[in-house]
């Protein structure tokens, strides 16, 4: 763990918290960094870090998130933008009514206690908000428009309810969209879940799953390419065909989702998802012993999750329902089993098996020994569309595949290659197979080109007490009515009273008073749908929120959002590369597609820090292992804890803290205050007449850091100006003088460009050398170009290859001068000795190498 500071410099007489009381206390009075109207002409930056979830105390993941962003938001207001930086808290959620739940508290009001408390760390921690737009989710004026959302979204058909296997946490008791289940557990409790049938609310994002992948090119080279990988991975479109089977005793065909269609000649049996209602109604329909064996399959399966049914080195498993389905082109009867490693919810919930082509086809046919034949000679080298095939070389070609047979080897043949067994696709590659077997499927109406994903409808409702309320009416009719715009929000109730224990449905169905209501349409009695909304969608359109949020005509005003909107810095973790971020993109989309928001993706930059962890592992609670931000700000000041972890290494990789230095940063700090402190030069001093060597440094540091910063190398410029200060100190010492105006320069470059990382002391060092206003919204300088042309250079001189010797040479010097003045150089001479010079290589104005023999 890092060594705390002292909290006062003998050297400077610094007083960190003093200095940040002052500048708090001051901001606070004044709120210099918030937004303009408009009235101001500046051209907008929007700058947005993901807003905390309240659970407790700010931690060091926050210290590291809000540090960033701040950087950037001090950054574009130095650089003349009227920029945006609002802050708000995601408040709704489980684990506060978790917490409430195990503390008999009120979630509201543990929340709330939390939000104050997360409030003053952060201004402890001198980040730039506009608390004049700060929001909470759990605000009625806020989910007021959560519902007017939803509403809308009912309204284009994009909100639907029905029944379907669900994800379902058994601890949390509430089900879970695909996206919050990671490797099987719970990602809030992690739990093992379950899949349990209920009828559900849902958001229709299927229908923009092609936009969504789509418009990820837009964000290419803004966004990490790490994260636009993993949504690419999470929608995953596929190209193939729709197949349709006919099955015996059944007047409906089933479906079948194919990427491979042109293997249809192979497949040799029929697989349905266990927990499809397809395997119910064809095993309702077998006899008895059937019918009991796969009732136990299905209880076996549903204690399994997705993740483990999908795992390519499980065993398989599987019940033969008793029925057939007819091959559509060849007419041969595929036995029909229920088997665990298709899902219900990808595609059609069945699949043709091509055991010969797919390892888990492969897995399951040996396992219950199912035909496998050979469609895809992958022996065959592909050197056109189609290769013409004599009938008479068929069993050689069946003799040269033998030794490759999946049936003995145990591995499918998956590669490329000519069709062979498959009747008008024999000869023919892969692609135009592909072409063939879809035109005649659509000729002779047995199936059709399409596109699926596997990406799932948004599962939106929650059997919780803690969340959004759903403005939907159920009445005795079984109709399906909105809650009337003017009745909107629908509150919730109070938590007195009620039993919030996780039990399957929701407390709200408890609360008798608010549940009862009235149907708008008839006026007879009705019932409030029970279920609260996942609360990623209240982030999944906050930043707009953000714009007017004490708005009560509307969820955010359309012009607003085209002088501010889309974001144009956002900051967060990677964690949230999917779920937050996909939703947000999708809402994006739909409120564009309304006509309210003239963009399509609501971030056009993204920055993803990585996390603070302590001896190379995460912190956590149950490891004992947490460093608390509070602790680290008593101990060490903001601006040190800052300066720290700013320097600590590039944005993107972990840092352990016991590698952060508090100790260094403070000392650094207190070195750049006592250069303000000594600047004796007059604030109008003009500075073309300082020291020439000085100047120069400090206007490299004018040129560098843009790029630094622009380029998140935020340890990058702390470096720069750690080298400006030591530059500083020796010109002051050497001789030249604090009263040299090249030191006032360098110290209010210090100071300014220190007004990104340590802001507090950067306001102290900017009052102490004469400036009225504030350090942080000081107008940005310029580099001097001619003051970045080096006159002179260091030459290197090199005797077999070791430095023995540097020279100040001019830039422009020839190679025959420098090989004059490295030859004069005593400490050549001496290396050199009696030795024989036996070749010199040049290099102006930058090297010299002498080869001598001994």
């Amino acid at each position: 763990m890092s060594q705390a500071a002292p909290l006062e410099s003998a050297e400077t007489g610094i007083d960190l918290h003093a200095i940040e009381a002052k500048w708090q206390r001051l901001w606070a009075e004044q709120q210099p960094f918030n937004a303009g109207g408009d009235d101001d002409t500046r051209p907008r930056k929007y700058v947005l870090a993901m807003f905390p979830y309240p659970s407790g105390d700010l931690h060091m993941g926050h210290a590291e998130n809000y540090l960033y962003s701040d950087i950037v938001a001090r950054y574009w207001r130095h650089r003349g933008y009227n920029v945006l930086n609002p802050i708000g808290w995601d408040s709704f959620g489980l684990p506060a009514e978790n917490a409430a739940i195990k503390r008999g508290a009120d979630p509201k009001a543990w929340t709330y206690a939390n939000i104050e408390q997360q409030k003053t760390g952060f201004k402890r921690y001198g980040v730039s908000f506009d608390w004049t737009r700060e929001l909470h989710t759990s605000d009625p004026e806020y989910y007021h428009w959560n519902q007017w959302l939803f509403q809308v979204m009912f309204d284009r058909g994009l909100a639907y309810r029905k029944e379907s296997a669900v994800n379902w946490c058994p601890n949390d008791q509430t089900v879970l969209a695909n996206e919050q289940v990671v490797d099987g557990l719970c990602e809030r409790c992690g739990t093992p879940v379950v899949k349990k049938k209920l009828t559900q609310w849902y958001f229709k994002i299927t229908d923009y799953a092609d936009r969504l992948l789509d418009d990820l090119n837009q964000l290419e080279g803004r966004w990490p390419s790490k994260v636009l990988q993993m949504q690419r991975n999470w929608i995953g479109r596929s190209q193939g065909a729709d197949i349709d089977f006919e099955i015996e005793g059944r007047a409906d065909k089933v479906t079948v989702f194919s990427t491979r269609p042109d293997t249809l000649h192979g497949a040799t049996f029929f697989v349905v998802a266990p927990d499809s209602d397809l395997a119910a109604e064809l095993a309702a329909g077998a006899d008895a012993d059937v019918r009991m064996r796969f009732q136990a399959y299905l209880e076996e399966v549903g204690r399994h999750s997705e993740i483990e049914r999908q795992s390519t080195d499980r065993p398989k498993t599987g019940v033969f329902l008793g029925r057939y389905a007819i091959n559509p082109v060849n007419g041969e009867k595929m036995p029909i089993w229920a088997a665990d490693y298709v899902l219900a919810d990808y595609g059609h919930g069945a699949v043709m098996a091509v055991p010969a082509h797919d390892q888990r086809d492969l897995g399951f046919a040996r396992a219950f020994d199912l035909p496998v034949k050979v469609v895809v000679d992958t022996t065959a080298p592909i050197t056109g569309a189609i290769q013409v095939v004599d009938p008479d070389d068929l069993d050689a070609v069946a003799a040269s595949i033998a030794e490759l047979n999946p049936a003995k080897t145990g591995v499918a043949l998956t590669g490329e290659g000519r069709m062979i067994n498959s009747g008008s696709l024999n000869g023919l590659s892969k692609r135009t197979a592909i072409e063939r077997i879809v035109a005649e499927l659509e000729a002779n109406g047995g199936g059709r080109a399409t596109t699926t994903f596997r990406l799932r409808d948004w599962l939106i409702s929650r059997q919780r007490f803690w969340g959004t309320p759903i403005p939907m009416i159920h009445t005795e009719d079984g109709r399906l009515e909105k809650v009337p715009a003017d009745q909107l929000p629908v509150r919730l109730p109070s938590a007195a009273g009620l039993d919030l224990k996780p039990k399957g449905t929701s407390p709200l169905g408890g609360a008798t008073e608010w549940v009862n209501t009235i149907d708008p349409v008839t006026g007879e009695p009705a019932l409030r749908d029970p279920d609260t909304m996942d609360t990623f969608v209240d982030s999944s359109w906050y930043f707009l929120r953000f714009l007017n949020p004490n708005d009560a005509t509307q969820a955010f005003d359309p012009a607003e959002a085209a002088k501010w909107a889309p974001v144009d810095h956002y900051i967060g973790g990677v964690e949230h590369a999917i779920l937050h971020l996909l939703y947000a993109r999708f809402i994006t989309k739909v409120l564009f597609d309304l006509g309210y928001v003239d963009f399509t993706e609501p971030f056009t930059s993204l920055i993803n820090q990585g996390m603070v962890i302590l001896d190379g592992t995460k912190m956590s609670k149950s490891k004992g292992n947490l460093v608390l931000f509070n602790d680290e700000l008593e101990a060490n000041g903001a601006d040190v804890l800052r300066t720290a972890l700013a320097f600590a290494g590039p944005v993107e990789d972990d840092k352990d803290w016991k590698d952060v230095s508090t100790t260094g940063a403070f000392k650094f700090l207190s070195r750049a205050m006592r250069i303000a402190r000594e600047v004796s030069s007059p604030v109008d001093v003009v500075f073309a007449d300082g020291d020439t060597a000085l100047r120069r440094a400090t206007h490299k540091v004018w040129a560098e850091v843009p790029a630094l910063v622009e380029q998140t190398k935020f340890n990058v410029v702390v470096a720069r100006l750690m080298e400006l200060v030591n530059v500083t100190r020796k010109t002051i010492d050497s001789g030249a003088g604090a009263a040299d105006p090249a030191v006032r320069e360098a110290a209010e470059a210090i100071a300014l460009v220190l007004d990104l990382i340590a802001p507090h002391t950067a306001e102290e060092m900017w009052h102490v050398l004469g400036h009225e206003g504030f350090a942080g919204l000081a107008a940005w300088r310029n580099a001097d170009p001619a003051l970045l042309i080096e006159d002179t250079a260091t030459c290197v001189v090199q005797v077999n290859g070791k430095v023995r010797s540097q020279l100040e040479v001019p830039t422009k010097i020839s190679a025959e001068e420098l090989e004059a003045l490295a030859r004069a150089d005593e400490k050549t001479i001496r290396a050199i000795g009696d030795a024989e010079i036996i070749k010199v290589i040049v290099r102006a104005p930058k090297i010299v190498n002498f080869a001598v023999k001994a």
